[in-house]
């Protein structure tokens, strides 16, 4: 089984674009909605509750967590990857959602190499982190980087107010500069953020492509797998999708069929550790 980990509901954006690129596995999501969100949160604090989250998901016999959660990528991957995993689930592996945005922003930008204003949104926590800054540097691109923390959006979308006026006034202020800066790419650096995807877009303008993180991320789990016959012969194959949340289950179920675009079943409680 593969494990989803979130703060929140975000994370359901990627376990869209996982079902729809490797629909036969079965996957279990964790969406930590009494703590969200995690942006405001200090880096000590992030790390506890994504090794709870983890921790639960294992016992629950997946083999591989996927963070879909910037913010716990970017403040909590690495030290549990080089000190949770090798002393308690040294065959377990955990994967984070930088990464595949990275390479994906990067590939795009050598095919154009004139096209290099990208802008990146996230969390207070993400933005401050400069972990997208860090692994961009890694490719040796000249890239021109535009960065702005957009700390409402999470608690607006959790709260189901992705259609509400308010939300798109706050989402003009948030991208303004940016627009002004005349970016050529856009990485929502927050898996909540792809639901506000199209109005985005609206705001960008054409000459602004929106990197759709999600699908990438999905595309790189499925080369992950087939590198990794190791991991990937371990993972059952029944299309079960089972959900947990820290918090209001009734909630969740309701406005995560609107991230995932069907029906969710049953939503268990779950009591993080």
């Amino acid at each position: 089984m593969i494990g989803i980990f979130d703060s929140g509901l975000g994370g359901l954006t990627i376990l869209k674009a996982f079902i729809e690129k490797l629909p036969e596995y079965d996957y279990m999501y964790l969406g930590d909605n009494a703590r969200s969100p995690y942006g405001n949160k200090s880096q000590d604090l992030i790390y506890q509750y994504a090794k709870e989250a983890i921790d639960f998901l294992f016992k629950r016999d997946c083999q591989l967590v996927v963070l879909a959660c910037n913010t716990a990528s970017a403040k909590a991957l690495r030290k549990l990857q080089q000190e949770r995993l090798p002393k308690n689930y040294p065959d377990r592996r955990v994967l984070g959602v930088v990464i595949p945005a990275v390479q994906a922003v990067a590939e795009i930008i050598k095919k154009n190499p004139r096209k290099n204003k990208l802008g990146i949104i996230g969390t207070r926590s993400t933005i401050e982190s400069g972990v997208y800054e860090k692994e961009l540097a890694k490719t040796g691109l000249k890239i021109e980087i535009f960065k702005q923390a957009c700390p409402l959006l999470v608690p607006l979308i959790e709260e189901g107010w992705t259609k509400r006026p308010e939300t798109k006034m706050i989402l003009r202020y948030y991208l303004r500069g940016l627009k002004k800066a005349r970016i050529n790419n856009l990485i929502l650096a927050c898996t909540h953020y792809p639901i506000l995807l199209k109005q985005i877009e609206n705001i960008m303008g054409p000459q602004c492509r929106v990197l759709d993180s999600p699908r990438f991320t999905a595309e790189k789990l499925a080369d992950y797998l087939k590198r990794h016959p190791e991991i990937e012969t371990k993972l059952s194959k029944n299309k079960t999708r089972l959900f947990y949340t820290t918090d209001k289950a009734a909630m969740f179920k309701e406005l995560g069929q609107r991230f995932l675009d069907s029906e969710i079943g049953e939503v268990e409680k779950a009591k993080l550790e």
